[in-house]
């Protein structure tokens, strides 16, 4: 019987989680996500092993009427439609909101351990800081829908008295292996590789900020194995609860990613900066850097790779766009 339920577990990061259990021979999941146009998910679940597969939608149903599966013990709610650039609030509502919502008192309801994804894209501008406590969530005002729908599950949870009951972990940038679906949303190491192999060259956006020079904008660049050792960090210790960043708590610039980049595959650098378009300027994030004194208090110890070994691992991946 099945004990494990990875909603978006054949998305980016929730692929990643069921390799891991995969290769510690854990095979009673069920993989919770939808098929995308051009079937590309399919391939993250390639040569994986779990016992039942359903549509997320079906999935709400049986969860709703009170006919989901028994004996369940884990949900790891990764989920949702994470493109930032959608106009359909209705749809984030529905999608990312009121469906974490469902699941999260499915959880309640049968005791099952209750981790979701979050997101830094509820800090929209970063003018309240980047710290993750209870007492952050209120002040936080993000810039686009995505973030919006994050930040109303995380009120939420406030709301209903489940920050110390639940986790919910709010992930920075994340890269790596198996996210070749996200079009443009994959991270912009996947997206320049092939330009950079193909024309010896990558783009990145000017700054349109007093304070930064072109390319030095800063990001917190989190790899998606460390973001797994997480993860799985909170399912090995029920006791730990509440809502977290995932990064690696140090700001490096989109220049120092490029560079990152060239050094793996042996290409001199050459970086080309070219305008923002206009429609993503006023919600253009100019740093981002994840604190991480919550997550070392609660007793995580793992150093997280620095952003040039995690470069280096992926474009392992990356050169014949293997999964993990």
């Amino acid at each position: 019987m099945a004990k494990i339920v990875i909603t978006g577990g054949a998305g980016f990061i929730g692929s990643c989680l069921l390799s891991w259990f995969n290769s510690h021979g854990h095979k009673d999941i069920i993989v919770v996500d939808h098929w995308d146009a051009e079937g590309l998910k399919k391939l993250n679940l390639q040569g994986k092993e779990y016992e039942a597969y359903y549509d997320k939608e079906d999935f709400l149903k049986q969860v709703i009427s009170g006919k989901g599966p028994k004996g369940i013990e884990y949900i790891f709610h990764m989920g949702a439609c994470s493109s930032t650039m959608g106009q359909d609030r209705g749809y984030y509502l529905r999608n990312n909101f009121e469906y974490s919502c469902h699941m999260a008192h499915w959880s309640i309801e049968t005791g099952a351990r209750f981790i979701y994804a979050s997101s830094a894209a509820t800090y929209g501008n970063g003018e309240n800081g980047y710290t993750a406590d209870r007492f952050s969530i209120l002040p936080c005002r993000p810039l686009n829908y995505y973030g919006e729908s994050k930040q109303l599950f995380d009120e939420w949870v406030l709301h209903n008295n489940l920050y110390d009951r639940i986790v919910g972990l709010k992930f920075f940038n994340v890269f790596g292996p198996n996210e070749y679906h996200k079009g443009d949303m994959r991270s912009v190491i996947a997206k320049a590789y092939d330009r950079v192999m193909a024309e010896r060259k990558m783009i990145l956006f000017k700054s349109h900020q007093e304070g930064y020079s072109d390319g030095e904008q800063k990001r917190d660049f989190v790899y998606v194995k460390d973001v797994i050792d997480v993860i799985i960090f909170f399912m090995q210790n029920p006791a730990v609860n509440g809502i977290f960043n995932v990064g690696t708590g140090v700001a490096r610039t989109w220049n120092d990613l490029a560079r990152a980049l060239f050094s793996a595959v042996g290409i001199l650098p050459v970086i080309e900066y070219v305008d923002m378009p206009e429609s993503l300027r006023s919600k253009y994030q100019y740093f981002t850097q994840a604190d991480m004194g919550n997550l070392y208090k609660a007793g995580f110890t793992r150093p997280f790779m620095t952003l040039e070994d995690s470069v280096a691992d992926y474009v392992n991946y990356l050169k014949c766009r293997t999964i993990l």
